[in-house]
């Protein structure tokens, strides 16, 4: 009686096993889509020549006949740490294009969705903070630190117009003889403000504000630290 019952047992606790194994694969949830910004990086491109290409107080002239050079590259982690390329030795002369590239954990490009239209890049600015940076304005010989954002066109392909419509996705920098010498860490910030009219309350001179959070109310949503040497004659 004992061998009967156990020949009807093990066919059926093979079904329910194999029932148990299916419905558990089958409520198996989702994989958890990570979102944010995974990797990032910053790309110098050293520029030259133009129509008389130089820096003129808070700002550059000749940029848009200018010649691009060597580019070089930092890359940077989730946490806005430098992974590669992270000590920078500028030419305090050199004019730079610095472009943002960024990632989501999915592996596309995102940069561009901070400009995708005017109502979107309306909440966003890049700032580039840190060193004590002696500001060109401030010097009578142009020979100080300037960081313009210049895009000329959102994603939806309408022109970003004046000043106080750029977002510094693409900026040109110089850190300028008078910051010549010694390392200095800068941090490169994009930053969502609480509502999209501070964006125009962001004159040019304030890129490197050491107060610029209780100046524009908002957020970092992107924090990028590396080091700078300026000196003549060296490589990157």
């Amino acid at each position: 009686m004992i061998q009967s019952n156990r020949r009807i047992l093990l066919p059926v606790l093979a079904a329910v096993s194999f029932l148990a194994f299916s419905c558990s694969d089958d409520d198996d949830p989702d994989p958890v889509v990570l979102e944010g910004i995974q990797k990032s990086s910053l790309v110098f491109t050293e520029i030259s020549g133009g129509d008389d290409l130089g820096a003129h107080g808070d700002h550059f002239h000749g940029i848009g006949s200018a010649t691009e050079g060597e580019s070089f590259t930092v890359e940077f982690d989730a946490e806005g740490n430098a992974v590669s390329g992270g000590h920078l030795h500028l030419d305090p002369d050199g004019i730079y294009k610095l472009e943002l590239q960024a990632w989501d954990y999915q592996g596309n490009r995102v940069e561009g969705d901070f400009l995708k239209d005017k109502a979107t890049a309306d909440l966003y600015k890049a700032f580039l903070v840190g060193g004590d940076l002696i500001l060109n304005p401030d010097t009578d010989d142009e020979t100080g630190a300037i960081f313009q954002p210049r895009e000329q066109t959102y994603g939806d392909e309408t022109a970003v117009s004046g000043k106080y419509e750029t977002t510094g996705i693409l900026s040109y920098f110089t850190i300028g003889e008078a910051n010549e010498g010694g390392t200095i860490m800068i941090s490169y910030i994009l930053r969502e403000f609480d509502s999209p009219e501070t964006k125009g309350l962001v004159e040019r001179t304030d890129w490197n504000s050491s107060d610029y959070t209780s100046k524009f109310a908002g957020k970092d949503v992107l924090t990028l630290d590396f080091e700078i040497h300026a000196e003549h004659e060296h490589d990157h």
